[in-house]
């Protein structure tokens, strides 16, 4: 369903360079997964909500684009059908028959309409105080990202992704729902990788190649699309 790309389980080693580190005395930071579509009509109150997030510490904003939406006339160029897939697994965790956008999933573990801001606020600050079941520690240098990351109790089998997103960029919309509309997209997902699965009784350790220019974050999610109990971010 995702893209595995070639990783190397290495020592822990000291580098220079970018370090991010979610530690278990610290709050989680929330993640947001907006799923949306240039398609979509009611999804650009959404991806304004989702680019008023930016620069917030304790949140991880992510747009995922899906495809199911291009048949109406315009092909968002954003759009990967892993990220419908990965929707739909959420949808069968949760018991759930339909998807739908704009769809915000928190910490993958509730989901919300996307262009509702009271709700997704409050849904946010219900995540607020959520402890990181893992430590997470990210040190980057230039294209070689280093992840390591303990469990910090009893969790489920988990699996660590990495995901890497374009901060923004600026669309005119030629065609379809959205047609003659000029609109900004932030946190656009760009790549994610499954890098692997974190045992139950040693820590993780790997190191991975990214792209430089992007920003980079690193989730820690119980498999069979369940909560994410660790995050940490790269910019």
């Amino acid at each position: 369903m995702f893209s595995k790309t070639a990783w190397l389980v290495i020592p822990w080693l000291a580098v220079a360079g970018a370090v991010a580190a979610q530690d278990g005395a610290d709050r989680a930071p929330v993640v947001v997964e907006l799923f949306t579509s240039q398609g979509c009509s009611s999804c650009p109150a959404a991806d304004a909500l989702l680019a008023e997030m930016a620069g917030r510490e304790d949140i991880i904003p992510l747009a995922l684009h899906v495809d199911y939406w291009d048949y109406i006339g315009w092909a968002d160029g954003f759009a990967q059908p892993r990220f419908t897939m990965r929707q739909k697994g959420y949808a069968r965790a949760a018991g759930e028959r339909r998807i739908y956008t704009p769809q915000m999933v928190v910490n993958g573990r509730e989901d919300v309409v996307g262009s509702r801001p009271l709700k997704v606020a409050a849904l946010i600050e219900k995540h607020a105080d959520t402890p990181p079941k893992v430590a997470l520690t990210l040190k980057r240098e230039g294209d070689r990202l280093h992840i390591h990351a303990r469990a910090l109790e009893a969790t489920r089998p988990c699996v660590v992704y990495a995901v890497q997103y374009e901060p923004a960029r600026d669309v005119m919309i030629e065609r379809g729902e959205n047609a003659g509309r000029s609109i900004r997209y932030t946190h656009i997902v760009r790549d994610w990788t499954e890098v692997g699965t974190l045992p139950e009784d040693a820590p993780f350790e790997a190191m991975m190649t990214v792209d430089a220019a992007l920003p980079v974050v690193v989730l820690v999610q119980e498999d069979r699309f369940g909560p994410i109990v660790a995050a940490a971010r790269l910019e």
